[in-house]
């Protein structure tokens, strides 16, 4: 057994999010284009006598059995017929319900750490699709379609990398909430009904025409984010007034993501939204990025 195991996982953005009607068994239809962008989290698995979890990085995180990483080690250890006997430390940089999909990452990171510091074969998207959606993507990385409830993946061939600015707010929105209010404005015609097959975006990606890609983002949940949150729609048209190709509310918000034509184009994105105090913070990074790795 290795003295430790780290590993390195990053944030998603959706290029689109398709929201279709609640299904029986109380989740919704997707159709999303996930894209792994370059801002981690990393975990490190040591070994230890049960199961503990220590986090840093953010103070309202709970280090328990309702936290998603903990869950993870314990159904890899359930599933392979291990003890969960492991120390890990969490260390975030992915806010936390910024609808970046922070807690599926940290799940994501577990199960591969794990798996290694147990020494242990498993069939690890299988185990992330019963934590969570976004989790099977946050082992996968790159950009890919997911359907169902984001949890079946279709890689995206390989394209040009695309510049970005991600607006962090200080504030967090429940994707449970944000989903019912979706259906409560579709059933008054508040709120458009789901979007098309991302087509037109897959074409942009694959002539590597990030302006293109720019003009079709698109999220079904932008409507509910703004109405949960109505200052998130300032930072949204400030981005874009700042020369943003275009822009996006990622999951169920609040951060908003900006494509942008270049590195230099981003960092001015990002100095007019922290001049107008617009964001927390204002990250300029690239993708897309791989999926959680072992770095150490």
């Amino acid at each position: 057994m290795p003295d430790s195991v780290r590993v390195r996982v990053p944030a998603k953005v959706n290029l689109r999010l398709g929201v279709g009607p609640r299904r029986p068994d109380g989740y919704h239809e997707l159709v999303t284009v996930f894209h792994a962008v370059g801002l981690f989290d990393e975990l490190t698995a040591t070994p230890a006598d049960g199961l503990t979890l220590a986090i840093s990085g953010a103070d309202d995180l709970p280090a328990d059995r309702s936290n998603l990483a903990w869950r993870a080690a314990e159904l890899l250890a359930a599933s392979t017929g291990v003890r969960p006997d492991v120390h890990l430390e969490l260390t975030k940089a992915i806010p936390v319900a910024g609808g970046l999909a922070g807690g599926s990452a940290d799940a994501a990171a577990t199960l591969l750490a794990c798996a290694r510091l147990w020494d242990v074969s498993a069939d690890l998207p299988v185990l992330a699709a019963q934590l969570g959606s976004d989790v099977a993507f946050a082992l996968l990385g790159g950009t890919a379609i997911g359907t169902g409830r984001g949890e079946r993946l279709e890689p995206v061939p390989d394209h040009a990398p695309l510049h970005w600015v991600l607006a962090t707010a200080g504030y967090g929105i429940s994707t449970a909430q944000a989903y019912a209010l979706i259906d409560e404005l579709r059933a008054v015609r508040a709120a458009p009904e789901p979007i098309g097959p991302p087509d037109a975006l897959l074409a942009a990606l694959a002539a590597g025409d990030p302006e293109g890609v720019g003009l079709v983002l698109a999220n079904d949940l932008q409507p509910a984010a703004f109405t949960l949150r109505p200052e998130l729609r300032r930072t949204y048209e400030l981005g874009l007034e700042a020369g943003a190709f275009g822009g996006v509310v990622s999951g169920s918000g609040p951060t908003c993501a900006f494509l942008c034509g270049s590195a230099e184009d981003a960092a001015h994105v990002a100095a007019v939204l922290r001049m107008e105090e617009a964001a927390r913070d204002a990250i300029v990074t690239t993708g897309p990025v791989p999926g959680a790795q072992v770095i150490g």
